[in-house]
């Protein structure tokens, strides 16, 4: 588990340490102020320390950090992430786990361009590997995306053919397959079906009850996002304990859909899976309140806020374990202010 992270001088993300819960932890803020920033970040620290491929010397890590944050977040350079200011300046992001062997730490400057400090090697890689999802589903992307980015320069972001990768994967069997279809119930209750995979073509198809099989691709975008959350339970990736990242899950969902979605999130937080969420969305924050009032004792599932707003010239960030507590919610202010503009019609 990923207990904080210090961040200072990365792109518009407020300098300070952020202090994470075992289960939820929710971004909320404007437009351009770090959220996604951050979500990236995080993934692609661990997603390097997760990889078998990579051993964990300090010259290999140098170049697997650099790589890694370059592919994610597709800056000209890595120094690019550096906070924008006069002259020059270092970034450096450090990562506290659970188990301490397991924590690192980087720093770059402004110049620098395919390799990292690594001011903390981590002793022993993850046992589990970080997943993320975009805004946009990738369920429609099997599986022609994968040779498609290894063989040209693309101007995709890496976390795209990582999740792709992973949702091609096999279905679980056996015990796993029993608990994989408790989480997949409310899901496949609002696909109204099953997801399936051709395993000749890889292409990816909902089973509707009693209507037979629809290419993925004639499936509304909203749903599709359940369908690729519902595959990667049934692979087992979202099963155990991991890491899931998801940049603002609620695009092009309904608000029945969202309560469906929030109640998705808090049982796979409930399972171990730490989830960390940046949103704009008033009605899923107060889902997840709702979800987590009524989990109480050894149901309880922790979790945690975060505020990022202007003060001044400056991004601020306010934190805590009640929603009400990390300052102004900008999707709140606006809708309270939209219903005093509607009333004065």
């Amino acid at each position: 588990m990923l207990k904080t992270a210090s961040f200072h001088s990365l792109t518009t993300v407020p300098n300070g340490t952020w202090q994470f819960a075992d289960g939820l932890n929710v971004i909320v803020g404007e437009n351009g102020l770090g959220k996604s920033h951050v979500l990236k970040a995080l993934y692609s620290m661990l997603k390097v320390q997760s990889g078998k491929s990579v051993e964990l010397t300090k010259t290999n890590l140098e170049k697997a950090y650099a790589e890694k944050l370059t592919g994610v977040m597709r800056p000209e350079s890595l120094g690019r992430l550096v906070k924008r200011k006069q002259g020059r300046d270092r970034c450096e992001i450090r990562l506290s786990m659970k188990q301490s062997k397991q924590s690192s730490a980087i720093g770059f400057a402004t110049n620098a361009k395919s390799q990292v400090d690594v001011l903390q090697v981590p002793e022993i890689e993850l046992t589990q590997s970080p997943v993320y999802f975009p805004t946009r589903e990738l369920v429609t992307l099997c599986p022609w995306f994968l040779n498609f980015y290894d063989n040209y320069h693309l101007e995709f972001e890496e976390t795209w053919r990582d999740t792709v990768s992973l949702l091609g994967a096999p279905s679980v069997k056996g015990p796993r397959e029993t608990r994989a279809g408790q989480l997949l119930k409310p899901l496949e209750e609002a696909l109204g079906g099953k997801v399936e995979m051709d395993a000749s073509s890889g292409r990816f198809y909902l089973r509707v009850t009693g209507e037979g099989r629809m290419e993925m691709p004639l499936v509304a975008e909203g749903l599709r996002k359940f369908a690729m959350l519902a595959r990667l339970i049934n692979t087992g990736v979202l099963l155990d304990k991991g890491y899931l990242f998801w940049d603002e899950p609620e695009t092009n969902l309904n608000p029945k859909l969202i309560k469906t979605l929030a109640q998705s999130i808090i049982h796979l937080a409930a399972q171990g899976i730490q989830v960390f969420i940046a949103t704009h969305s008033i009605f899923l924050l107060r889902e997840f309140e709702i979800l987590l009032s009524r989990r109480t004792g050894e149901e309880s599932v922790p979790a945690r806020y975060f505020g990022l707003s202007f003060e001044g010239e400056s991004v601020t960030l306010h934190q805590s374990d009640d929603v009400n507590s990390i300052g102004p919610i900008t999707s709140l202010e606006e809708g309270l202010a939209q219903s005093d503009r509607y009333m004065d019609l």
